[in-house]
């Protein structure tokens, strides 16, 4: 069957080099007994080499087009079955796998990255290992440690979850159509957490916060989460810094603060 060229849908570009192809799908390595859904595999030149490495495979595809080109038998060792046509930040992912854990790869859109990796973050008991590849920008930010300039949001909400790891960078030339940026590709692996020793809702809401007012410390930024006509204790150091310099341990401490505060308690053994 001739080759049915998919169209640039949400983002996407192409990635056209087969040795780059054949590097992302090795970066899921840790978990090879676990299903993969793959997000975004258009024509399928990551499919095809995660397939090569005999691992149960999802293609999770929103183009009709590329859903057709899957399904009609061009990759050898995909089945019809495997391709699910549908959004990945729409679906379920017990949808698609059941109630197993699984890893998750893709050549991810840049326009929806993100809001890939917030919905990794919302499965992080189900996803135990993501790989892919991303805009740069992107993928360093979300691996970026305290005192990065473009660390940010996910940086810290991920890596209470998982260890993240910047792989490598990938130029824009390897692409149809070709980028206007370079690309990153990352992979996240689930640590043992279980309790971050917070409530993690309420810690979401403080680092939203806080980078949402970056350029300020954290006694003004904070100012709005806490009760009318309460300030920031002045004897708490984590106040003089911004966001960008905290720790996810330092984040936890500062969002048991703010619990404590709003609770009437005694604040001073959150103040590290």
């Amino acid at each position: 069957m001739p080759a049915v060229k998919p169209k640039k849908a949400l983002g996407q570009h192409f990635l056209t080099d087969q040795s780059i192809a054949r590097r992302i799908a090795a970066t899921i390595d840790d978990c090879p007994g676990l299903p993969v859904i793959e997000v975004g595999p258009g024509m399928g030149v990551l499919t095809s080499h995660i397939l090569a490495a005999g691992r149960e495979l999802y293609a999770v595809e929103l183009d009709s087009e590329s859903v057709d080109y899957l399904r009609a038998g061009n990759l050898p060792g995909l089945s019809p079955e495997q391709v699910v046509p549908a959004d990945f930040l729409a679906i379920p992912l017990q949808d698609i796998v059941g109630d197993r854990q699984c890893c998750v790869i893709g050549n991810y859109p840049y326009n929806i990255s993100s809001q890939i990796f917030f919905k990794v973050l919302d499965n992080r008991d189900r996803v135990v290992e993501c790989t892919g590849m991303l805009q740069r920008e992107v993928a360093e930010r979300i691996c970026a440690r305290e005192g990065s300039k473009v660390r940010g949001i996910l940086s810290v909400l991920l890596q209470v979850w998982y260890t993240t790891e910047y792989l490598f960078t990938v130029d824009e030339h390897v692409f149809n159509p070709p980028p206007k940026v370079k690309s990153g590709v990352i992979r996240l692996r689930r640590n043992d957490v279980t309790d971050p020793g917070c409530d993690f809702d309420l810690m979401r809401t403080v680092v939203k916060t806080t980078f949402g007012q970056r350029r300020k410390t954290i006694r003004n930024s904070a100012r709005s989460l806490l009760p009318a006509g309460v300030v920031f204790p002045a004897d708490c150091p984590l106040g003089a810094l911004r966001p960008e310099q905290l720790s996810v341990a330092q984040f936890i401490d500062l969002t048991n603060l703010i619990a404590d505060i709003r609770a009437g308690s005694n604040t001073s053994s959150q103040c590290q």
